[in-house]
Order: structure tokens, then C-alpha cells, then sequence
């Protein structure tokens, strides 16, 4: 079987593709990930993927769940992309679990998994002038944020793009989503934030329906940690991506830009996130 022909993650759901929430379109993406105990892949395989589609058929519109494992990296850990339409949405997550069947909830998880490898990370859309931070005074007013006059509501990652939602990739249409993260600065949070936006859109500009990035900021854990979810149509993506940093001079400039102010001592992107905090990993969807 080839990496092209490998089913996408929306395919594991009976919904139709354009109810599902995804990476694009959900306001929060809670990354969870598990090992799956020795000697017991199969069942586990089975257990995750038909909580993937109980959750998603039954909250419609309010959470969706893909099931995805590692493309290279520890085999036997899945990993859970738990797509959200608000914050909120956690608590229907809970009732769910708290009012699961037999098979079905905390005991299973317990029994499939190994104890203490089940770890979420969520994930918020970023947004001009989130946390405090600054770009130009001009882009942090534009935000629907900002805008709104009734209650606040996250704005999902589409709003970063000006791309059409045809020319996307999300995770349910990508067939292989990295997750990269890089710990920021403190001094340089706000260039680290406008540094990060600025190589996802050059990239989604360049590599319409092969590559799409979108930039999340880390909530309920290490603060300042940014994320990219990287959208490769498929494996062999990676090496267009590759070529597009060594043959195109206007996004090889974007490294090579001064992103640290002259006082603050000046230097390129390099020096707005901590050495060696910086990392991937690629996922496939479970198939």
C-alpha cells in the first residue's frame, strides 16, 4: 500500500466530510496521546477507533475525534486529535464518559493502555494579540476577538489563511499531520508569535492543497509553547517542503529577516525560541 493511498482521517467517521470538525474549523484541538499495553494492539486499535466514532456521531457540530499513530517514533502510541467547538465543549466530553457503557469509558482506557501514558495537550487557534502580546498596534485591532461585542469565542485556525477552503488541508483531508512545538523567549514572545504566522501562510501561499500550517497557542500547561500543525497531502509532501526552503529566495529571506528589534540586541528567528526545545512528530491516520 502507498503512502497516497492511504485513507485520510475523515474516512473513519460515517458522517459526511463537511459536518466534521477538524484542525481548521474547530476553536480547540485537544491532542491526547496513549501507549498502547504489550500484547494488546488489536483490541486497543479497535476501542479507540469506535470511541473516535461513538463521540463524534453523538456530539455532531460540538466534538469530533481522529485516531491517528505515529508515522515513525514509538510504535503502539496513538494519538487522539479531539476537535472542539468551544472550550465548553470539554464538559459534554465528561458527561460522556462519566455515562459510558460497558467497553466503553474510563475502565477500558485503563485496561488497554499503560497507566500514566495517556497525556493531553490543548491546543488554541492563535490570533493576532493573544496573551498580551504586540505585532504593529494595526493587526491585534482586526482580530474577531477583539471586534466582538457579545461573549468571547476562540476564532478558528481558516482565519489565519486568506487561502479558498478548497486549496486546505486540515486533519481530516491531510495524509499526514506533523506537530511541531518550540518553547519561545520570554523577551521575544511577541516576534516569536508573528515570526511563527508569517512561515505558515508563506508556506500555505506557495503550497496550495500539498501543505497547509496553521499556528496554535498551548492553554493548561507550558506557557509561551508554540505549536504548527503541519497538513501534508502525503509523505512524499515533505520533500516539496523541503525544496520550497532551498529554491524560493522571498521565503528564504523570512529566516534570514531580523526578527529581534535592534534594541534588543538584533538577530534572526533563532534566537526567539530556546535552544534545543524545538520538535516534531508525524502522524499517520489510523487505518
Amino acid at each position: 500500500m502507498t503512502a497516497q493511498s492511504l485513507p485520510p482521517a475523515h474516512r473513519q467517521l460515517s458522517l459526511p466530510a463537511d459536518e466534521q470538525l477538524h484542525t481548521v474549523n474547530a476553536r480547540v484541538v485537544v491532542a491526547r496521546v496513549a501507549q498502547i499495553r504489550a500484547g494488546l494492539r488489536a483490541e486497543a486499535v479497535a476501542f479507540a477507533r469506535a470511541e473516535a466514532r461513538r463521540l463524534s456521531e453523538e456530539l455532531t457540530g460540538t466534538a469530533g475525534v481522529y485516531v491517528y499513530e505515529e508515522t515513525f517514533g514509538t510504535k503502539d502510541r496513538l494519538h487522539f486529535l479531539i476537535h472542539l467547538e468551544s472550550l465548553g465543549s470539554h464538559y459534554e466530553l465528561v458527561r460522556r464518559a462519566d455515562e459510558s457503557k460497558q467497553g466503553q469509558g474510563p475502565d477500558e482506557w485503563n485496561r488497554l493502555f499503560t497507566p500514566g501514558s495517556v497525556q493531553e495537550t490543548v491546543l488554541m487557534p492563535q490570533f493576532w494579540g493573544m496573551y498580551g502580546t504586540r505585532v504593529d498596534g494595526r493587526l491585534e485591532k482586526q482580530s474577531a476577538l477583539y471586534r466582538g461585542t457579545g461573549a468571547a469565542a476562540l476564532p478558528p485556525a481558516r482565519e489565519q489563511t486568506s487561502l479558498p477552503p478548497d486549496s486546505i488541508l486540515h486533519s481530516g483531508n491531510a495524509g499526514i499531520v506533523m506537530l511541531r512545538r518550540g518553547q519561545m523567549a520570554s523577551e521575544f514572545r511577541s516576534e516569536a508569535r508573528q515570526f511563527g504566522r508569517v512561515v505558515a501562510e508563506s508556506i500555505n501561499k506557495n503550497l496550495p492543497g500539498e501543505c497547509s500550517v496553521f499556528v496554535y497557542e498551548e492553554a493548561f500547561g507550558q506557557a509561551d509553547q508554540l505549536h504548527w500543525l503541519i497538513h501534508l497531502k502525503d509523505i512524499d509532501t515533505y520533500m516539496r517542503l523541503m525544496e520550497l526552503h532551498v529554491r524560493d529566495e522571498e521565503v528564504r529571506e523570512i529566516y534570514f529577516r531580523d526578527w529581534i528589534p535592534a534594541e534588543k540586541g538584533g538577530g534572526t528567528w533563532a534566537g526567539l525560541f530556546l535552544d534545543g526545545t524545538m520538535s516534531d512528530v508525524a502522524l499517520t491516520p489510523l487505518h
